[in-house]
């Protein structure tokens, strides 16, 4: 399984990254892009099996990114890992296309959980 983790901060890629390990989504391929508009090139060019993406990042933000995914045709699973998660933002995240919206701070057992709910097992 292919993982993409597109979020503007180096740090929170990593954190990411760290916490689909811890979280039993480790021994997949991961790969990484700073901001939406990599993002959006990366998920199109690679066809990933899920994308885990920030909301708030320059170039492109996340919603952004996620509405030209569903535009081009791609139903690649898609979920946003960010530090808001105001009822509105779900609604909207939901209404374009993300299967889940993950508030920072997270653990991995919130991972574990909504991965297995959206994709089934590890």
């Amino acid at each position: 399984m292919k993982i993409l983790i597109v979020d503007d901060s180096r740090v929170m890629r990593q954190i990411v990254i760290r916490t689909l390990r811890q979280a039993g989504w480790g021994g997949h391929e991961l790969v990484e892009a700073e901001n939406g508009q990599e993002g959006l090139e990366k998920a199109l060019a690679l066809k990933p099996d899920l994308v885990l993406s920030d909301w708030n990042m320059p170039t492109m933000n996340g919603i952004d990114m996620l509405v030209s995914l569903r535009s081009s045709g791609s139903t690649v699973p898609f979920g946003f890992v960010t530090s808001e998660g105001s009822e509105e933002m779900r609604t909207r995240a939901a209404s374009s296309g993300a299967q889940f919206l993950i508030a920072k701070p997270f653990t991995p057992d919130v991972f574990a959980e909504t991965l297995r709910e959206t994709l089934g097992s590890a």
